[in-house]
């Protein structure tokens, strides 16, 4: 894997108040987090934790470096300014005109002189074929409408072109937004009075445009695959290939001598499937688009 090491912001002591007072708004629905206040940290400086992002998309498409890419679905910003600086020429774009404007000031502190867009994923104000790589985190969950959108980043991205996304489990044991278990398995309607009953609701913050859990779209791996094909692109499950690869190091002895017997009698990836399929939170998926459709 590559790492990168990111330049200083110019001006940061100063910079980051500004920045922290655009961010912290956004965060008060998550103050019941355990780990609150690192997690902020890393919503503050979230540039610096990419590296993992990064080598991701180096590994698949090859170096950033004067590539263009297409952050759709930016939030706030922390990739697109990382992709950036490894060399990348990157069109950040979001729907919320805060984190618009949280992406373009985390931009300014390192002197960047990226565009960020506002525009909805289902219409991209973009010419087509005009992009490399998009990338979208956590983004098509939250969409109104997912299939117009990968319509569109099919159209602006160049044949032969990559799409870097990441999806939500429709049967994820540990919901990824509201870190429960099980209420996957569950009908919606009680799924969202156990997620209100204990207070995690986003309705209950002030921040009227978040999604209840009914609202949002969630995949099994085999339907995301299906609707993604029939604009063009070709689902490469990103976890999976490392399983092929016996890219797994699990820290404890234990884990790592029942990988080493499970490799041995070819189970990783049958096992693996049943994980996916039943437990997985979030997929990590790279989408191809066919060199012959332009």
């Amino acid at each position: 894997m590559t790492d990168t090491t990111l330049g200083q912001p110019s001006g940061a002591a100063l910079a980051e108040p500004t920045l922290a007072a655009l961010i912290d708004p956004w965060l008060q629905h998550m103050r019941w987090r355990a780990d609150f206040a690192d997690w902020r940290h890393k919503r503050l400086r979230s540039e610096e934790f990419q590296t993992e992002a990064l080598a991701m998309i180096t590994e698949v498409a090859g170096s950033l470096a004067g590539r263009q890419v297409l952050d759709l679905g930016c939030g706030m910003g922390g990739f697109a300014v990382a992709a950036e600086l490894a060399g990348a020429d990157v069109t950040a774009l979001d729907y919320n005109p805060a984190y618009c404007a949280i992406t373009a000031v985390r931009g300014d502190q390192y002197g960047l002189h990226m565009p960020v867009m506002r525009a909805a994923g289902e219409a991209l104000p973009l010419p087509s074929a005009a992009y490399d790589i998009v990338t979208a985190w956590d983004v098509i969950e939250h969409v109104q409408q997912p299939a117009p959108m990968l319509a569109e980043i099919g159209r602006v991205l160049r044949p032969g072109g990559f799409v870097f996304i990441t999806a939500i489990n429709r049967f994820a044991f540990r919901d990824p937004h509201y870190h429960l278990p099980l209420i996957n398995y569950l009908p919606r309607p009680l799924a969202e009075f156990l997620i209100a009953g204990v207070g995690r609701s986003k309705r209950a913050t002030a921040f009227r445009d978040r999604q209840r859990l009914s609202e949002m779209h969630y995949y099994t791996y085999v339907g995301f695959e299906r609707l993604a094909a029939q604009y063009g692109l070709t689902t490469r499950d990103l976890d999976a290939e490392r399983v092929l690869r016996g890219d797994l190091a699990p820290k404890r002895q234990a884990r790592r001598t029942i990988l080493q017997v499970l490799e041995r009698l070819g189970l990783t990836l049958p096992l693996y499937r049943v994980y996916r399929a039943l437990y997985q939170g979030t997929y990590r998926l790279v989408l191809v688009k066919d060199r012959s459709n332009g």
